[in-house]
């Protein structure tokens, strides 16, 4: 497999491990059961699922009033695309 086609495929995966788990959190809220921890959440978005957790996040109006994931996941991203344009310059 081509390095691009393997990159889609991780981060195909990774986002939906990061919808998975932001809807697991959000049934588990809902029902007063055990939640998935803050962290494992954040670890998901730096690891790639960030624009997928964002929009579920949006989307089933879950932590949207939690400054740590409102703020932390777009600088999440930010962070991500700078690092995508550097490495797309360096490979170049």
């Amino acid at each position: 497999m081509e390095g691009i086609t393997l990159i889609a495929i991780y981060l195909a995966v990774i986002s939906l491990l990061a919808i998975i788990l932001t809807m697991r959190d959000k049934r588990a809220a809902q029902k007063k059961k055990w939640r998935v921890r803050e962290s494992t959440l954040l670890l998901v978005a730096a690891l790639g699922g960030s624009v997928a957790m964002l929009l579920t996040m949006q989307v089933i109006r879950h932590k949207t009033k939690h400054a740590k994931f409102m703020a932390g996941i777009p600088i999440i991203i930010a962070l991500q695309i700078a690092a995508a344009i550097a490495l797309w310059r360096w490979l170049l």
